[in-house]
């Protein structure tokens, strides 16, 4: 029997083009907060480090408290769109504020401005915009192809602005008049930009009625130790929790390849050139994950194998890096991007797939809190992946807008970049092998 469709080729690619509204502030955040914070604010990397640390404490508990909030809200608008219209407009105030520290402060109240800033950005608004943007995927469609769809026209959009922001922000800082003021106009044009796709990819979008949802518990109000138990009673939940987590490591990881560039390949506009190499075989293989998905029978072999690749290739990444052969780093870093191409477009499938494996085992949907993995691995990875390379670029004597570093700096750059990735893609693979949600699901039907 055909499944049910719910979704237009038009519902399709708005809901998509939500993700161009968030990662205009992660993708801008994650590749040029920690350089914008040293080299013109004139912080100091491994300060920044431990109060981005700080920051993610708030994190765990805002995660599952919108979590639970969009699973508790029934409007006119549905469970998710509200969170998701009206959060952004908060992250594009913190956006801007982030690269607006005025110059004539000073040092400890720099380091306030940020902190606050930066808190807001992430651990409230960003973490209500987030959730609620990836809750849709359970919202709109019960359908399992048209989710993965979804994921993949998505991750397109994702992987496509943080390419172009990647590749253009450099130079346009420079082109609006290079430091603080050249930094803050770029935020408030990232931030505008974002608002306007934001709202675009919440109108054009409906949630299905309670009673499509499958609500068996409809009017049901779950405590916050009742959402937490059924949350730790799925371990494909925690899987992917660790998984996305790992994800965003790897991506921050690859965002401080500015300092990679500059310092080492003597050029910083080579990121655009790296996240051209990186973002468009991503995108391809995101056109082709549907289609894989439907001929392999499900992700869990696609994701594996994927993944298994993508070890090889950055592999004879660090090889080219060691070796000095540019060409050979772009095309093995080109070919790790196609390896994790799927898991990108399937993950929110998967994780719809997790929420209807608690339903069936529990009784109870909670597809709002489930999500909060999404966002807690956006802002946990991508928030300790940047303060871990603060806290290594401190260690290593790391000297801002220094013509040479010292040795001990160059090494640890090699590490960052290089070697980490590598790290963080030898855990994933060993954790999607142990993912098995699928099939677990299925056998409950």
């Amino acid at each position: 029997m055909q499944e049910k469709t719910y979704l237009k080729w038009y519902n399709k690619v708005g809901y998509g083009s939500g993700d161009i509204a968030g990662n205009v502030v992660y993708a801008f955040l994650s590749s040029f907060v920690m350089i914008y914070l040293t080299d013109t604010a004139g912080m100091n990397a491994g300060i920044v480090g431990t109060l981005m640390l700080l920051s993610k404490l708030f994190d765990g508990v805002t995660d599952i408290f919108f979590g639970s909030m969009i699973d508790r809200t029934n409007t006119r608008m549905g469970k998710a769109r509200p969170w998701m219209f009206w959060g952004y407009f908060g992250c594009a105030a913190t956006l801007i504020a982030v690269f607006a520290i005025p110059p004539s402060l000073g040092e400890s109240a720099k380091y306030a401005w940020f902190f606050i800033a930066y808190t807001l950005l992430n651990a409230v608004f960003y973490t209500a915009n987030n959730i609620a943007y990836s809750a849709l995927t359970a919202l709109i469609t019960r359908n399992g192809s048209e989710r993965v769809q979804m994921g993949s026209i998505r991750f397109m959009f994702a992987f496509g602005t943080g390419l172009l922001i990647q590749a253009v922000t450099v130079d346009f800082v420079k082109m609006l008049g290079g430091g603080a003021s050249g930094w803050r106009t770029a935020a408030i044009i990232y931030a505008l930009i974002g608002l306007a796709v934001n709202s675009l990819s919440v109108f054009s979008v409906r949630e299905l009625p309670p009673k499509e949802q499958e609500e068996a518990s409809a009017g049901e109000k779950l405590s916050a130790s009742e959402t937490l138990r059924l949350l730790a009673a799925n371990k494909y939940y925690l899987i992917i929790c660790c998984v996305y987590i790992l994800t965003q490591l790897f991506t921050a990881t690859l965002n401080m390849g500015i300092y990679f560039m500059t310092y080492i390949l003597g050029n910083a506009s080579l990121l655009g050139v790296f996240s051209l190499a990186i973002n468009i075989p991503m995108i391809a293989g995101l056109v082709l994950t549907p289609f894989l998905v439907k001929k392999l029978g499900g992700m869990y072999r696609l994701n594996l194998a994927g993944y298994a690749l993508s070890v090889a290739a950055r592999g004879l990444v660090i090889a080219g890096g060691y070796l000095g052969s540019l060409p050979m780093m772009l095309v093995f870093s080109g070919v790790a991007s196609i390896g994790m191409s799927p898991l990108q477009g399937d993950l929110s499938a998967l994780i719809a797939t997790c929420s209807e494996y608690t339903f069936r085992t529990q009784g109870k949907r909670i597809d709002g809190t489930m999500y909060s993995c999404t966002s807690l691995g956006v802002k946990l990875g991508g928030g300790v992946g940047v303060a871990l390379a603060g806290w290594m670029l401190d260690a290593s004597g790391y000297i801002a807008n220094a013509a040479v570093q010292p040795a001990s700096c160059i090494n640890m750059l090699y590490f960052m970049y290089l070697w980490l990735p590598l790290i963080f893609n030898l855990v994933i693979t060993f954790l999607l092998s142990r993912l098995r949600v699928e099939q677990a699901t299925e056998q409950l039907a």
